[in-house]
């Protein structure tokens, strides 16, 4: 093949396009604004690579293709933290603790100490805990612009263009990974509404995301670096994709003051809100209509699953293997 265009300069299409790159593929990629910035769903991540804690809510793929997210993305950025994931929560959230304990694996129970010995900043604050240790997470903006530096420095070329799925296809092998917008072919996508805040709060040492589970939104804080945290995430059915909710920023703010009171007196540095797209299982699907590829649906886990489907989807083109995520196309 003389060369693979991707749509859509998100997650997905960078990972997808380091994966064909790295077996020797010629990608271009094409996207109405291939600039990383607050238009795209990556752009607001969290950024977590939590496969264990994830199992929570999600099916087993998620968290077995999961496991090869944070080895891929030190691979090629060089920029993932090894600390794992401190789960606590209040003395009458208890039982919602040990339910988050059943669901998952690869977990320690922690007590007060080791709470406050993980993170100094907790001290007093929490009785019971769950660390899992194996887990990670990253910067997600840095992480997409070392990608994409990577990708043009091997020959990558980005369009910036508003892309008809049909016209490329009918041109050369095409792979649409253009999230909530590809919905005009892809009509089983929903949209879920995902709101974020970004604080400074120097008063604040974190070490490692910290879930709080909390009776409305189970709070993740995020650290990143300089006493900057992001707060996430809520889950709302919905394809809404501007302005967050009154009642939403309320219970953000009031579950990080539950965490730690100084983040009563943080600076709000940036409230986000983006549609991240799902099938109605909320699992990722790999689809091929002829030349036409499709990969979509990676939910609120778009860097912990894009590196499994970017493999899988670099094993289809190039292999003809059939992924374990792959759907029939429409006839």
């Amino acid at each position: 093949m003389e060369y693979v265009t991707i749509i859509g300069a998100g997650v997905a299409g960078l990972c997808a396009a380091r994966a064909l790159v790295d077996r020797g593929v010629s990608v271009r990629i094409v996207d109405r604004d291939t600039s990383q910035g607050p238009h795209a769903c990556s752009w607001w991540a969290g950024g977590m690579l939590a496969p264990f804690c994830e199992g929570e809510s999600a099916e087993e793929p998620v968290v077995r293709l999961g496991q090869e997210a944070a080895d891929w993305w030190d691979k090629h950025t060089g920029q993932v933290q090894r600390c794992g994931t401190l789960v606590v929560s209040s003395a009458r959230d208890h039982a919602d603790l040990r339910q988050f304990a059943r669901r998952t694996s690869a977990f320690t129970e922690v007590g007060a100490a080791e709470i406050t010995s993980l993170e100094p900043d907790l001290e007093d604050r929490f009785t019971h805990g769950l660390f899992f240790g194996t887990e990670a997470h990253l910067t997600p903006r840095l992480a997409l612009q070392i990608l994409k530096a990577g990708l043009e420095r091997d020959g990558v070329v980005f369009h910036m263009e508003e892309a008809d799925p049909a016209k490329l296809a009918a041109e050369g092998p095409t792979v649409d990974c253009r999230g909530f917008a590809a919905r005009d072919h892809l009509p089983q996508l929903r949209g879920v509404k995902g709101e974020t805040v970004v604080l400074r709060c120097p008063e604040v040492s974190l070490s490692r995301p910290v879930r709080l589970l909390h009776p409305r939104i189970p709070l993740y804080v995020v650290p990143r670096g300089d006493g900057i945290f992001m707060l996430g995430a809520t889950m709302i059915e919905s394809d809404a994709r501007t302005h967050v909710t009154a009642r939403s920023l309320l219970e953000l703010l009031s579950a990080a003051y539950a965490l730690n009171p100084a983040f009563g007196e943080a600076e709000v540095l940036e409230i986000g809100v983006d549609v991240r797209p799902a099938f109605p299982d909320n699992l990722p699907r790999i689809g091929r209509e002829g030349n036409l590829f499709h990969v979509n649906g990676l939910y609120r886990h778009g860097y912990l699953l894009a590196p499994a489907m970017a493999r899988m989807l670099a094993d289809l083109i190039i292999g003809n293997q059939t992924p374990e995520v792959m759907h029939e196309h429409r006839s």
